[in-house]
């Protein structure tokens, strides 16, 4: 213990400032894709290669409505490498509190061989937000956020301990179900209580029965075999209550989708208030989602 001592003396402090500061993410991190709508030329090639369906497009009457889904998104970056449209971007703080928000499509006008004319409209978000689109390429740069979005997680990292103060008491209590996740997004949550994240210097902390808990943590697509525990672990927890879908499996179904063992995404079984994408996403994308749904907290009052 006394070797120890001296040694975390020098080590200093090494807990993140976020979100007052940037997520300090590696440059060769994957996180969002960003694709160059104007300069696309074709979604068929890319929609070929998606393991997911988070690029699709629709046909009809010589026009194309192409899309990408962040919530089955995986991140794997196949996208990037057939169309040189899209790159792969480290952002990470892609949570969002509607399933739409995390929809952006555009239309295009179609050549005879099937390939892009031209942009007629968009690109926009399918629940009317701003997709942040930018006409850049290449892969696996940094791309942080807006100096605006910026500006507002710093006021919402310095108003949390006051909002949960306020409606919660002294802490927010976290109970974490895994409805049938590969293990992935249990990893990255685990580092939130590590040194470097330090989740419970937000009083904010994770608890072992949904009886204490005001917020709920699932990850995975909700299997069937754990259908009716995660309703009975939701139904347990005091309101107001929150529920946070972890990962392109509890925002879609991800890989999974619905077969003979999945009932896919968190929202099929419970209500869910934000969406984290990523697979797995990592802990500043899991605390930009816990602090943009303790934002809700008033709502469900």
């Amino acid at each position: 213990m006394f070797n120890v001592l001296p040694q975390s003396l020098k080590t200093g402090v090494v807990t993140s400032s976020y979100p007052a500061t940037p997520p300090e993410v590696s440059s060769l991190a994957r996180g969002r894709p960003e694709i160059d709508w104007a300069a696309w030329k074709d979604a068929r090639p890319a929609t070929a290669v998606c393991p997911t369906g988070a690029i699709a497009y629709q046909d009809g009457n010589g026009a194309r409505r192409a899309q990408l889904d962040l919530a089955k998104c995986i991140f794997c970056g196949l996208c990037a490498e057939v169309d040189p449209a899209i790159r792969m971007t480290n952002a990470c703080e892609c949570a969002a509190s509607r399933r739409a928000d995390l929809v952006t499509a555009a239309d295009y006008r179609l050549n005879s061989d099937g390939s892009h004319a031209g942009l007629t409209s968009g690109p926009v978000v399918a629940g009317g937000g701003d997709p942040g689109s930018r006409p850049q390429r290449g892969r696996l740069q940094s791309d942080g956020p807006t100096t605006e979005k910026r500006s507002s997680l710093e006021d919402t990292g310095r108003q949390l301990a006051q909002r949960i103060h306020a409606l919660l008491g002294r802490s927010l209590h976290i109970r974490e179900v895994d409805a049938g996740s590969c293990n992935g997004c249990e990893i990255e949550i685990v580092g939130l209580n590590s040194p470097i994240y330090d989740l419970e210097r937000f009083g904010i902390h994770f608890v072992a029965s949904p009886r204490h808990a005001d917020m709920l943590l699932v990850t995975g697509p909700v299997t069937r075999n754990m259908e009716l525990a995660l309703r009975k672990t939701y139904d347990a927890m005091p309101a107001p209550r929150l529920v946070v879908a972890v990962g392109a499996c509890g925002c879609s179904g991800g890989i999974f989708g619905v077969n003979y063992a999945t009932r896919g995404a968190v929202d099929v079984v419970v209500p869910v208030d934000v969406y984290i994408p990523g697979c797995p996403p990592n802990p500043y994308a899991l605390l930009h989602g816990i602090l943009l749904a303790v934002g809700r907290l008033p709502e469900k009052k």
